[in-house]
């Protein structure tokens, strides 16, 4: 009886999705081992549960950066789809840029699988801690995959996977090591789809790339968040679309002059926003902005419908 009950439990969390969040946190796991200790920014992303909205393929059309899209196109010639593809958890170095994206992936693909069909594209490997990348792509775009086994991949320039590599394999140490992120990781809200941390420069660089073209404001993204130190988001999905960021900054003060500078983003943007867009829902609108001693969060929750003229919002990469 004890084992029918164990039997049962285990098929009723399979339904509820309970095992695919064990292997968020196992992709999760692989990162901060993996990732050196000068990353500053993580994201995961989970396109499984994205493509379960009913306006999936426009978003996506909308919102994928060209380098995700160069990416994807490189899997493709080794046989994996978009649609194999279940978790990303991408990172960031300092001074890496949209063209320098490494991490790991998550998908319905074997070793073998891609080793035949970079056989059958004439896909040369490299070795990289004694296992084959292959690499695609041209000049900066190149991206390289590797299998760790199989349905998980790391991928990134050769430089890049002989690093994270290396870490993961102990020979130097990793992210995980800092525990100003791992505090950041372990606040983060991982059920989210997509959600992610950031630290020092790529905090401005998170705001540049997810906030709508402000018109003709020229914003000087670094100077305005020089008081941020660290960043945790969330982007979750359901009948609507919820984006919730908290920003540490170095003390009240402080905090108190980014709130105000939020505040008055917003009320640049709607104006701008009135004059490109009129009559147009503007999303920007429902932004809450708090702060609590040295916190700033920022909420926005809006439908996917109205995200339709949001500028260049989550193009980043």
């Amino acid at each position: 009886m004890k084992i029918f009950l164990s039997r049962l439990t285990m098929g009723l969390l399979a339904v509820l999705g309970l095992s695919g969040f064990a292997g968020a946190q196992e992709m999760l796991k692989e990162a901060l081992a993996s990732f050196p200790p000068q990353t500053i920014r993580l994201e995961y992303l989970n396109p499984s549960k994205l493509r379960t909205l009913p306006n999936y393929a426009g978003l996506r059309q909308r919102y994928v950066g060209a380098r995700l899209r160069s990416m994807e196109q490189s899997f493709a010639q080794l046989g994996v789809r978009e649609a194999d593809v279940d978790e990303l958890v991408l990172g960031w170095r300092p001074g890496s840029a949209a063209m320098d994206l490494e991490g790991f992936v998550a998908g319905r693909f074997t070793a073998k699988s891609i080793a035949d069909h970079a056989g059958a594209a004439k896909v040369s490997s490299s070795d990289v801690g004694g296992m084959p990348a292959y690499c695609l792509g041209t000049g900066p775009a190149v991206t390289c995959l590797v299998v760790l086994r199989d349905s998980l991949g790391a991928f990134g320039s050769l430089d890049s996977l002989n690093d994270m590599l290396a870490t993961r394999d102990q020979q130097s140490p990793s992210v995980s090591s800092d525990a100003r992120f791992s505090k950041l990781v372990a606040e983060a809200p991982t059920a989210a789809p997509i959600w992610g941390v950031a630290v020092g420069e790529a905090v401005p660089d998170w705001f540049r790339a997810w906030l709508p073209n402000q018109g003709n404001l020229q914003m000087d993204w670094a100077k305005a968040f020089q008081s941020v130190e660290a960043l945790v988001y969330s982007v979750d999905t359901g009948d609507k679309v919820r984006l919730d960021a908290k920003l540490d900054c170095t003390d009240d003060q402080s905090a108190e002059s980014t709130r105000q500078v939020f505040e008055g983003l917003k009320m640049f943007q709607q104006m701008a926003w009135q004059n490109l867009n009129p009559n147009r829902p503007n999303p920007f609108e429902t932004v809450e902005i708090a702060r609590d001693g040295k916190r700033v969060s920022l909420r926005m929750t809006t439908n996917y419908s109205d995200l339709e003229g949001a500028g260049s919002l989550g193009t980043g990469y």
